[in-house]
């Protein structure tokens, strides 16, 4: 389905209503009031918390085997108290600078995001940052969308009427080129969320001019003492669990604090006992996915490298290389002693979230310095690595500010 100026159309209107973006976009002129989104936000997120969506959101939890309290968090980021923080954190306000000048910020005009399918919220979320900052917002929605994006979106515009003007969405496959190049030449700036080929097509189809914004594909993991404790591995392999590591900030696999194939061995053996007790208790995904991914641990396996099966693997390969893991329960645990931590730094524009095991405190405050200067935007203790706060930037970013500019007037300007 498609969102154009507060109306749902079917896709056979595409052509129709991309042709006519550029027209409604250079009409919207008023600038956008960053207390009527929150409100719209704040009603909408109330909304969802009080059950009003559970008719779209429960099948979707249930496909991703998310539950009703996770959602509940999700919502939680929409509301007045959260999009507040982040609009206090993010957003400089208005200041003089040396000379009598003064600095304001605007937006940059109009966004469209390409969003990822890995989040069902995250397109919205998008949109709704995008809104915060002012700017219109051409949403192409992901291919796994549920329907959830375009639900809520027309609920915002119902709570808020003024915002029809700076929402679009269309449901444009990622093949058809054309579309979204039209679509990309009617905006100021693209924001793309995904992996490195996404990120590579959209430079593609844009002028060398365009502001683009990456989301990229980011990597996460763990990073153990071989003394860490049980109850905290447990914590982890949950986590590893309920994401199925197919969150940017899921842990693909585990680096251990050692150079000893010896204790690489034993700690995986004993993670291995973990993530099958945490796999007991956890909702499965998808089947036909998990099969696809046990293949490929089965396939590592044939290679030589060591697996423990029993509905997870834990693989164990001689190299210190981060890398995408096979997911869905299908875990590498590899060596990398502390000395050797800065080779993590060829990795940087991939690095994002990096959780720590290490009851040595002065050890642990050690390795998380190093792994900053890799390039690790986020480091925490717990295995609750997707866990998020309000006003947390974007894989070290802030969103608000990568979706303004900034303009100086003389005093009498204004």
């Amino acid at each position: 389905m498609i969102i154009f100026d507060g109306k749902l159309y079917d896709d056979k209107y595409q052509d129709r209503l991309i042709k006519a973006l550029p027209s409604y976009i250079m009409k919207t002129t008023a600038a956008l009031d960053t207390a009527i989104v929150i409100s719209a936000c704040d009603k909408l997120a109330k909304r969802v918390m009080a059950g009003e969506f559970n008719d779209t959101a429960l099948p979707f939890l249930e496909k991703m085997g998310y539950t009703l309290d996770e959602l509940d968090k999700f919502a939680g980021m929409f509301t007045k108290k959260a999009l507040g923080v982040k609009i206090k954190t993010e957003l400089d306000s208005d200041k003089k600078l040396p000379g009598g000048r003064i600095r304001k910020r605007f937006p940059l005009g109009s966004i469209l995001h390409i969003a990822a399918g890995n989040m069902d919220v995250l397109p919205v979320y998008s949109v709704v940052e995008g809104l915060l900052a002012g700017n219109i917002n051409v949403l192409k929605l992901p291919s796994a969308d549920q329907g959830l994006s375009v639900k809520l979106l027309c609920e915002l515009i119902k709570a808020e009427p003024k915002l029809k003007h700076y929402i679009y969405v269309f449901d444009v496959p990622s093949s058809d080129v054309e579309s979204l190049q039209k679509l990309a030449l009617a905006c100021n700036a693209v924001a793309v969320w995904g992996g490195d080929e996404p990120v590579a097509a959209v430079r593609k189809l844009c002028p060398p001019d365009m502001k683009i914004i990456e989301w990229g594909h980011k990597l996460s993991f763990a990073y153990a003492s071989v003394d860490a404790a049980d109850d905290e591995l447990y914590r982890l392999a949950e986590h590893i669990c309920r994401t199925d590591q197919l969150l940017c900030s899921s842990a693909q696999g585990i680096f251990v604090d050692t150079s000893s194939r010896k204790e690489q061995l034993a700690f995986a053996e004993r993670f291995c006992d973990i993530l099958q007790s945490a796999a007991a208790k956890t909702h499965p995904h998808d089947v036909g996915l998990r099969a696809r991914y046990t293949i490929s641990a089965y396939t590592a396996d044939l290679e030589g490298k060591d697996i423990y099966r029993g509905g997870v693997a834990v693989l164990t390969p001689e190299d210190s290389e981060l890398e995408l893991s096979p997911m869905y329960r299908n875990v590498w645990v590899k060596r990398l002693p502390m000395d050797r931590l800065y080779t993590l730094k060829k990795h940087k524009m991939h690095l994002q979230t990096a959780s720590l095991l290490m009851p040595d405190e002065s050890r642990r405050k050690a390795a998380a310095e190093q792994l900053a200067l890799c390039g690790v935007t986020r480091i925490l203790l717990l295995g609750d690595m997707s866990e998020t706060v309000a006003g947390e930037a974007h894989d070290g970013r802030y969103a608000l500010r990568e979706y303004s500019r900034i303009v100086e007037f003389d005093p009498c300007m204004i």
